[in-house]
């Protein structure tokens, strides 16, 4: 149950409260994009609700690979009458933010890996797509943050190794350019 939650969060960045918000009819399965509009968390007393997203930037679509696109009408084929994307297998409502915390917080004890934060698939997501090429505008758009800069500030670790694997590029091309 929790694989597809995974592999969409890996490949897409959203923020923990956009996940569990997600409602089947945010995916485009021609178009093969999933549409942010909405985010859960909770209201002053303490409750679940889900309200829109902190930024306008927030709301957005992002585009998914085949792939991930098949694993999500596997998926819903699973619970074909919930309107959630990933519906709590206890309740069957949504999930709460919390519990995929926790459930993301037992897998990685599992595994040996407890010092990984579910926020970290998020950065994980940036990080994979900056060093692939993708532009920091592109990447920021995916995440809904407000700006380029902002996400330029918070990845300058992974732009900066970009910088220096660009300045190598270009060094070893200097010297066949010269020879012209």
């Amino acid at each position: 149950g929790v694989l597809p939650m995974y592999y969409l969060e890996l490949i897409s960045g959203l923020r923990k409260g956009e996940l569990v918000a997600l409602q089947w009819s945010d995916l485009d399965i021609e178009n093969k994009t999933i549409s942010v509009s909405k985010q859960a968390g909770r209201n002053n007393a303490g409750e679940p609700d889900i309200t829109r997203p902190k930024t306008e930037n927030s709301i957005r679509k992002i585009s998914i690979p085949q792939d991930a696109v098949d694993l999500l009408v596997a998926e819903h084929q699973k619970h074909p009458s919930s309107p959630w994307m990933f519906p709590s297998p206890k309740t069957g409502e949504m999930y709460h933010p919390d519990a995929i915390v926790k459930i993301h917080r037992k897998i990685c004890k599992d595994i040996g890996l407890e010092h990984v934060r579910f926020h970290d698939l998020r950065h994980s997501f940036a990080t994979t797509a900056l060093q692939c090429g993708v532009d920091v505008k592109t990447v920021s758009t995916m995440l809904g943050h407000s700006s380029a800069g902002f996400t330029l500030n918070v990845y300058t670790h992974s732009t900066s190794r970009m910088q220096q694997e660009a300045a190598r590029t270009v060094g070893n091309a200097m010297p066949k350019m010269l020879e012209r």
